[in-house]
């Protein structure tokens, strides 16, 4: 649970508060002055301080200026107080102040404010510049600011093909010396969910695939997001199937995950992303399987952009690996991707382009590209107009008059 310190020379409130935030589920300690304030702030961080304005040695707004001078807040603040002024309100907002409460404090003004400062933890974390492990292109720039721009006090659901990289996006969303879990299991969201929030506290708790879960492990599920903020817990989420229409799945669960769901685009959409992305993986393999060095070749990293991937990153990760283990030298040149993709070499040789004047080398060009592009695709020409970001029609006027067919004739217009 979450720990709250109190900073209240008046014993009687400090009693109350006590027992109202026992009665919630919250660890208390208690301070009665600023400088029992400061010994239990050096012993450990709270996740959150009820601090009052007047007290005998020093005022609230004197030691939570001492506290911010001392760098970031490390735990929001509350202040409290029954003689407060707006000025002094505004100062404690300047110096950082989550909220400020009116003494006699009423119980549910109260509750709600723990509950918004708790959650505000997640909302001052600092994310990375990119999403490590998807690339730079286009389409994750753009993930990584609409995941920036996610409400910190709400869950995240991510849709995603098997293999796409949900889990680079959660650890995105993780803040560093942070909880971190992800279980393998789902059994016990149907037993003890609150055991999950407990081992993330102030953390970021990632479920790989909710997609499955049985009616009990969806209820543990939705109990699980409704105590999230206590923890101070980042809940992410993620599924490879269409929860909106999968028989048995809660409406109320799928309605309270979507609020912040995000789409993570199969690899063959973020294709210029392959080379650096296959370039890492490659180098990961050197510490994980024992072998020397290797990189690849700059035809070889564009033979894996062209290829598909239906098995996104697990498949190229896997590839990557094999080619790592079975290539013994330092550069994977292109004949040793295509070997192991099964790709046939176009035909004619790209060095004889040089002897040849521009119109026929281009349109000798043209010839070799168009043909291991349907090879590629397995003569789909629909499929090879959208990877050549061309027309169809246009790519079947080119095709008949450099001679070439496509192997699916069914694709023709009409």
């Amino acid at each position: 649970m979450s720990e709250i310190l109190v900073v209240d020379d008046e014993p009687g409130i400090r009693d109350v508060l006590h027992h109202i935030l026992e009665d919630e589920g919250h660890d208390v300690r208690l301070a009665e002055n600023a400088a029992q304030a400061n010994q239990a702030m050096q012993e450990k961080t709270p996740d959150l301080v009820l601090l009052d304005v007047w007290m005998p040695d020093r005022d609230g707004i004197t030691l939570l200026k001492e506290w911010a001078s001392q760098g970031p807040l490390k735990a929001p603040v509350v202040m409290m107080s029954g003689h407060s002024t707006i000025k002094q309100a505004m100062e404690a907002t300047r110096l950082g102040a989550f909220d400020f409460l009116e003494k006699p404090i009423a119980f549910k003004p109260l509750l709600e404010t723990i509950k918004r400062a708790l959650a505000s933890r997640v909302a001052k974390a600092v994310l990375p510049d990119a999403i490590v492990g998807l690339g730079h292109g286009e389409k994750i720039v753009g993930l990584a600011q609409r995941l920036r721009q996610a409400p910190a006090d709400a869950p995240i659901f991510l849709a995603a093909e098997p293999g796409a990289g949900t889990e680079f996006c959660a650890r995105f969303l993780h803040v560093s010396d942070t909880p971190w879990l992800a279980p393998t299991e789902m059994g016990p969201l149907a037993d003890n969910p609150i055991e999950w929030l407990q081992e993330a506290k102030n953390g970021v708790l990632f479920l790989v695939e909710i997609g499955g879960l049985s009616v009990m492990q969806q209820k543990g599920l939705q109990l699980l997001l409704a105590r999230r903020a206590e923890f101070g817990v980042r809940v992410v989420c993620a599924s490879c199937e269409n929860l909106q229409t999968k028989e048995g799945y809660s409406r109320e669960l799928y309605t309270a995950l979507t609020r912040s769901a995000f789409l993570v685009p199969p690899l063959r959409e973020h294709a210029e992303d392959i080379p650096e992305v296959a370039q890492a993986m490659l180098a990961a393999c050197v510490p994980q399987h024992g072998v020397d060095a290797r990189s690849f070749s700059p035809a070889a990293v564009s033979l894996l952009a062209a290829h598909a991937w239906p098995g996104n990153l697990d498949e190229l990760s896997a590839f990557v690996e094999a080619l790592a283990a079975s290539v013994g030298v330092a550069t994977i040149e292109e004949g040793a991707v295509r070997e192991r993709l099964g790709v046939k070499p176009p035909e004619g040789k790209w060095d004889d382009l040089f002897d040849l004047p521009f119109k026929a080398a281009r349109e000798s060009f043209e010839r070799i590209y168009l043909h291991a592009l349907l090879a590629h695709h397995n003569g789909s020409v629909s499929a090879a107009a959208t990877h050549a970001d061309l027309e169809r029609t246009h790519l079947y006027r080119k095709l008949r008059m450099l001679g070439l067919t496509a192997g699916k004739t069914e694709e023709a217009d009409t």
